[in-house]
C-alpha cells in the first residue's frame, strides 16, 4: 500500500539549504536540480517500499541512503514523514 509523503518543517529547511548551497557553491543549478530529482525519487520509492531504509534506535525511523545524504524517516500508519536530511560527511555529533 502506497503511504503519503509528509515533509517535516525541518525535512524542508534541511533540503532547502542543501540546494542553495549547491547553487552557490557550483554557480549553477544543475548538480541542484539533479540532486532534488534524487530526493524525489528517493521519497517516492519509499511510499511503496517504506521498509527498504536501515532501521535506527529509535522505532519506526529509518534512514535512507541518497548519494552522500542521509534521508530519516518515520514509519506511520498511512504515512511516511520525513524527519530530516543529513549530509553523511558531517559529524554524527551534529545531529543531535
Amino acid at each position: 500500500m502506497a503511504r503519503k509523503i509528509i515533509w517535516s518543517v525541518r525535512a524542508q529547511e534541511d533540503r532547502k539549504a542543501i540546494l542553495s548551497y549547491w547553487n552557490k557553491h557550483n554557480k549553477s543549478t544543475t548538480y541542484s536540480k539533479k540532486l532534488n530529482r534524487l530526493f524525489k525519487d528517493s521519497t517516492n520509492l519509499l511510499k511503496e517500499y517504506p521498509f527498504i531504509g536501515r532501521k535506527t534506535d529509535i522505532d519506526n525511523v529509518h534512514i535512507k541512503t541518497v548519494s552522500h545524504f542521509l534521508i530519516f524517516y518515520e514509519i506511520k500508519d498511512h504515512a511516511l514523514e520525513i524527519l530530516t536530511i543529513w549530509d553523511g560527511r558531517r559529524n554524527p555529533d551534529d545531529l543531535l
